[in-house]
């Protein structure tokens, strides 16, 4: 089966499940998009590595890369490669130098990984097909290495927008104390739109 290269394109509070999230990942050749729902901290862990931030102390994808890497196993690519009932299904792909080995995983466990690694994400057209939207043709899909939209939708935006640039900042101080990573990069985007 012909694999079909992804990449993250957005992640946002999901509008279907509370205290979610929605990874969107988009063709890098082409106007589909695939949603997955994740958890929030799932969410953390992919916006921490997007946004290039560094927590005080490892987490739990950071282990994993840094125990990866001290014994010699390198992540390839991950393939998103069976839905069942809604669910997504993924492989790690990895290789040390004498073997390669496909290890089952949550998709957004691999994307989290697949972000640390910088490492190709790929599915099945069959999976596109039955849980893809397609974007409309005047949308432009997003280039490799362009910025990645990380939304807060809804009552926390506009909260957003009524604070002053010092309460945004104190804010931003807050959240970051609290590990709270995916609303510090809405404070932080907030405050570069005022810039």
């Amino acid at each position: 089966m012909k694999k079909i290269e992804l990449e993250i394109v957005a992640l946002s509070h999901s509008i279907t499940q509370t205290h979610s999230y929605a990874v969107v990942l988009g063709e890098t050749n082409g106007l589909r998009r695939l949603p997955i729902v994740i958890g929030g901290f799932e969410a953390q862990a992919i916006a921490v590595a997007l946004e290039n931030m560094h927590p005080s102390r490892p987490l739990t994808h950071d282990l994993m890369k840094n125990f990866m890497n001290a014994f010699g196993v390198e992540l390839q690519e991950i393939i998103i490669n069976d839905l069942e009932e809604g669910i997504f299904f993924s492989k790690l792909i990895c290789f040390t130098a004498n073997d390669t080995v496909e290890i089952d995983s949550r998709t957004s466990d691999a994307l989290a990984l697949a972000v640390r690694f910088g490492c190709p994400i790929f599915t099945y057209e069959n999976i596109l097909e039955s849980a893809g939207i397609a974007m409309e043709d005047g949308t432009t899909p997003k280039s490799k290495g362009e910025a990645v939209g990380i939304e807060e939708t809804g009552a926390g935006r506009n909260t957003l927008s009524t604070l002053s640039v010092e309460e945004l900042n104190t804010l931003l101080n807050e959240v970051l104390e609290a590990e709270d990573y995916i609303r510090a990069i809405a404070i932080r985007d907030e405050l570069n739109k005022r810039k």
